[in-house]
């Protein structure tokens, strides 16, 4: 009767303190059965009650932020908490109590063995993605790489579209350890609704500069300014001064500009620029002193072009983004057609990570144009994000600007682009200081001119020379303008069926952003260099006349 009772109690702590013991999983990624190197791989700490799935950086004293969990519990089946750590004092936790429910899951009769334990097979599809998922049943825990399909047991294998498959590649038993012990503050605070919680998350991967906020950009006689946001050519430009955090090398970085009408029914054109103010004069100095501070270029057709060009004191706006406004989005949508439900937004986005060293712990100028003459004009709202990334294509670390014939002083009486009605067209002379190595021009480029011939509507051929050779030679256009019709409200419609903002046009759409053309130059050696735009411009008619907005860039190493 002894021996029996000592087996019954050894064997009561031995149960025990096996219920005790949690595993510990680490699991690798696969990309088309290539290993992904990893600094942080996929860490789940599971017991027969509990699993908490992370990385490894989440069980580490200290941790690095942000850092985000999953943690299951089996006494709440089918239930799921997401719990994110911003930083030591910030925290935020969701629920999912659908994450089982909504996907079926189909196991098939395939076996193979992972780390020397035979797993079934299960399939599933997500967004029409295929998930093959193997699994053990037999282990009391419920483990994961990722939530998806948890309830099966323990997931050795997930793989998706057979291209991409995250597989345990160590599996380790550790005695008295809780898997929740380094999270019990956090799940003990209240949940926040799904929705709000992706948000924040998706937020929080990524730094946000905000630039301009509810700001007006319009014509009226009197405009005011502030200590950081100066408004200048009645209204139409707002320049934004910051001083911009350091920023990683190799980060990506967008800016992002969302505009509604708050009066003007056009299709405008709109500018973000950067005002260098390493030279003598500077584009702020003909902003806040008069358009005759800035140099001229002239090509022989008797006009004055003021603050187009590169000179030895002076080096003209950097042009960040061009875009353009659709004809009174939001303020117009009172205009009703048949099955068309109109935007309430414009978004613009665009990578300018080459820009990284004008940006990076910099104090800058950034100035916003939309070119109209309404007294409500526009709106815009102006952020900036910064991104960690390993994907920066073009790694430059020199910037020189050339030209910009975009007049965003055109309420100021900076000159139209018209130079382009002489042969000559548009001819810089520049000097490098050093050797750049694989030099590319950021040329971008938009043809205006809206009447039936004007060159808005009408192909042209640009062509670049650089030291006289031809780089360049290309009819921009876009023919995708009718894709943005539900931007449009105010846009006027014509007896053969179409609307305005459904025209091809040059370059540009309402409602779009134009791209610049890189183009590549190879290396260029240390002395004085030149280039050239030619541009068959049309011919004036009347009134109406033609004119090019191009900015030129200089990028290199």
């Amino acid at each position: 009767m002894i021996r029996l009772l000592t087996f019954i109690i050894l064997n009561y702590f031995s149960i025990c303190a096996y219920a005790q013991e949690t595993y510990q999983i680490t699991y690798e990624k696969y990309s088309n059965n290539k290993k992904v190197a990893e600094a942080n791989p996929i860490r789940v700490l599971a017991d027969e009650e509990k699993t908490v799935i992370g990385t490894v950086n989440s069980f580490q004293l200290n941790k690095k932020y942000p850092n985000e969990i999953t943690y299951y519990n089996k006494e709440d089946i089918n239930t799921l908490y997401s719990i994110i750590q911003l930083d030591e004092e910030k925290s935020l936790k969701t629920l999912d109590s659908t994450s089982f429910k909504k996907i079926e899951i189909k196991k098939l009769n395939e076996t193979k063995r992972i780390l020397g334990l035979r797993c079934k097979k299960a399939q599933l599809t997500i967004n029409s993605n295929t998930i093959d998922l193997w699994y053990v049943d037999n282990l009391k825990i419920k483990a994961a790489p990722t939530p998806v399909g948890l309830d099966l047991g323990f997931i050795l294998e997930y793989s998706q579209n057979n291209n991409f498959t995250i597989r345990a590649s160590k599996i380790e038993r550790i005695k008295n350890t809780d898997p929740i012990s380094n999270y019990t503050k956090e799940i003990e605070q209240n949940t926040i609704d799904p929705l709000t919680y992706k948000d924040l998350v998706w937020k929080s991967k990524f730094i946000t500069i905000p630039l301009l906020e509810n700001q007006q950009i319009n014509y009226e006689n009197e405009v005011f300014s502030s200590d950081s946001i100066y408004r200048f050519a009645h209204g139409t430009i707002a320049v934004r001064k910051i001083k911009l955090p350091f920023i990683k090398k190799g980060a990506q970085i967008f800016l992002d500009i969302k505009q509604i009408s708050n009066g003007d029914a056009y299709d405008r054109t709109g500018s973000v620029f950067l005002i260098p103010m390493n030279h003598k004069i500077s584009f702020f100095d003909g902003l806040s002193k008069g358009i005759n501070t800035l140099p001229i270029y002239e090509n022989g057709n008797g006009k004055k072009y003021q603050g187009y060009t590169l000179t030895k004191d002076y080096e003209p706006t950097i042009e960040l983004m061009r875009f353009f406004t659709p004809f009174g989005i939001q303020h117009f949508d009172h205009i009703q057609l048949k099955d068309k439900t109109w935007h309430q937004f414009t978004p613009y986005r665009q990578d300018i990570s080459e820009f990284h060293s004008l940006l990076s712990d910099q104090e800058v100028y950034i100035g916003f144009y939309i070119g109209n003459y309404d007294k409500g004009g526009h709106v815009i709202d102006a952020n900036l994000t910064i991104h960690d990334s390993e994907r920066q294509l073009l790694k430059n670390n020199k910037i020189l600007a050339l030209f910009n014939t975009t007049n965003v002083m055109e309420m100021a009486a900076q000159e139209y682009s018209t130079l382009f009605n002489q042969d000559r067209g548009l001819s810089v002379e520049f000097e490098l200081k050093e050797d750049w190595k694989n030099a590319k021009l950021r040329f971008t480029t938009t043809g205006h001119g809206g009447w039936g011939n004007g060159d808005e509507f009408v192909p042209k051929v640009n062509t670049i020379f650089v030291d006289d050779k031809n780089v360049f030679s290309l009819a921009p256009w876009r023919q995708d303008c009718g894709s943005y019709r539900l931007y449009n409200p105010a846009s006027g419609n014509f007896d053969n069926g179409l609307s305005s903002s459904d025209y091809s046009r040059s370059n540009w759409c309402p409602a779009t952003i134009t791209n610049p053309y890189i183009i590549h130059l190879g290396d260029l050696k240390v002395g004085k260099h030149t280039i050239q735009v030619k541009i068959p411009q049309g011919e004036r008619e009347g009134e109406s006349f033609s004119f090019w907005a191009v900015s030129g860039i200089l990028l290199g190493e």
